[in-house]
């Protein structure tokens, strides 16, 4: 390369160092995070299995009675959601909050046994979902998880710059390790050949998980995001958006939706007594050996839960829903699936006193972006197409493992004692142009990693060149 190029080459081997260092212990504990909560079905059923598993059996019992008996065992408890059984052979799930604990009480559909409690914030799933998806530090884990990822783009931007073949023998040590290389040269070809292979399949993720974000995602959705105006004009609305139901160790309505407001119950008489009335009709999913046992609604003129269940199976709403119940006398019930396959996602409200619906939101009411977006949400998460999915998903996650570690042992061996080791600055520095533009366009789409980029580009062009005389001298 002509001195020109050794610039350049420098120049953007710097950058990919810091956004290196930065991103790299990130990736790795996405990587470790995503794969648990990846394989959450199987580890689940391995370590909750009396909880969670059931024998199979024929009638279900009356779900304001199960509702009931499961807040009963937790004295001054607020319910915050109701799961009936996704399939024959599990357990309904009642999550409350008690004090500053939120907690789920597992019992059987069948024969009203309780079969445990589990804390909902410190098991394994839910930490490892909190740690992936906000360090479990709020907001700000969730502002430095979009930083990292923003900046993971700078990185396979930065490093497929500097794995283009240039010289030397042929394609390897760039599609493929070479076999006699052994020690830094054998990590550095791993480093390479696998951040090569895996740079689309993280463009993938990086991207999906950004719509997750506090920040852009919140913005994304609310520019993206839009239903028909029949679909809301009709009926009351509050100030809550529906995203005010997901948190960090759970999701209950799907992205699409995130962004919509919540409808209002409204109550009047004769709708409270026509709620009253429908409540005590038996619907089809009734059971009559239960009904003496339950004690009906839980507040006066709302419906029962048992008629939420009705309205979910008329409307056809796959297995696998929540229940959350309504917030004070304008809240509505909400039912919704998020669905390993989107095109099953449903998001429901119910007035509490008539039980009427007020909303029905499926996947033929997203628009293009929505459905787009759903749709890499779940191949994320590694959901839409069983166990062959599981583990393409593995395979990618130990990808990005595999090259983060390795450019972190790349460096840690070459690093100077007591030094960062970072690629010495050139000398007058290059124009970059192209590069910029890029990254300009990157700081665009993405507002708080245009922020810090522009930082970092003036502190390394600024301060540090001007320091770079004097560093030169003193190595």
């Amino acid at each position: 390369m002509n001195n020109k190029d050794v610039s350049h080459y420098q120049r953007i081997w710097r950058w990919h160092f810091y956004a290196g260092l930065f991103v790299a212990p990130f990736l790795i504990l996405l990587s470790l995070t995503g794969i648990i909560y990846l394989f959450q079905p199987q580890l689940d059923r391995l370590m909750y299995s009396e909880q969670l598993v059931v024998v199979p059996g024929e009638p279900r019992m009356d779900a304001d009675f199960l509702v009931n008996k499961a807040h009963g065992s937790l004295p001054d408890s607020q319910i915050v959601k109701y799961i009936p059984a996704p399939a024959p052979d599990r357990s309904d799930q009642l999550v409350v909050r008690q004090q500053d604990r939120e907690l789920t009480v597992f019992i059987d559909p069948i024969r009203g046994t309780l079969l445990g409690t589990q804390d909902n914030h410190y098991n394994l799933q839910a930490i490892a979902r909190a740690l992936h998806a906000e360090l479990m530090l709020g907001t700000i884990g969730d502002r430095l998880i979009e930083l990292a990822a923003g900046w993971g783009l700078v990185l396979l931007g930065t490093g497929l710059y500097l794995w283009w073949p240039r010289k030397g023998p042929g394609m390897q040590g760039l599609l493929w390790p070479r076999r006699d290389q052994r020690g830094r040269l054998w990590w550095r070809d791993m480093h390479a050949v696998v951040g090569f292979w895996g740079a689309g399949f993280l463009v993938l993720l990086l991207l999906t998980g950004m719509t997750w974000t506090g920040f852009w995602g919140a913005k994304f959705a609310g520019a993206w995001n839009s239903f028909p105006a029949q679909m809301w004009d009709q009926v009351p609305s509050s100030t809550p958006l529906a995203r005010s139901l997901n948190h960090a160790h759970e999701q209950t309505v799907p992205w699409a939706v995130e962004t919509q407001p919540m409808p209002t119950s409204v109550a009047h008489d004769q709708d409270a007594n026509q709620a009253q009335n429908a409540a005590t009709q038996e619907s089809p999913a009734h059971d009559h050996s239960a009904m003496s046992h339950a004690s009906g609604p839980a507040e006066p003129g709302r419906i029962s839960w048992q008629q939420v269940l009705a309205t979910a199976e008329g409307r056809q709403v796959q297995p696998g829903y929540s229940i959350t119940p309504p917030s004070g006398s304008k809240g509505v019930f909400t039912l919704a699936l998020f669905a390993d396959d989107p095109r099953h996602d449903a998001t429901l409200h119910l007035d509490q006193y008539s039980g009427k619906v007020l909303a029905d939101v499926r996947w033929q009411d997203y628009n293009l972006i929505a459905k787009t977006v759903e749709t890499g949400v779940m191949l994320h998460m590694g959901k839409m197409y069983g166990w062959p999915h599981q583990l393409a998903m593995l395979l990618i996650c130990l990808m990005v493992l595999l090259s983060a570690v390795s450019g972190l042992w790349i460096w840690w061996r070459r690093r100077p004692a007591g030094r960062l080791g970072a690629p010495p600055l050139p000398t007058p520095l290059p124009s970059l142009r192209g590069a910029l533009l890029l990254l300009a366009l990157l700081g665009l789409a993405f507002p708080l990693v245009g922020a810090s980029m522009l930082v970092i580009w003036l502190l390394d062009s600024l301060l540090l060149s001007r320091l770079g005389a004097p560093l030169a001298r003193l190595r």
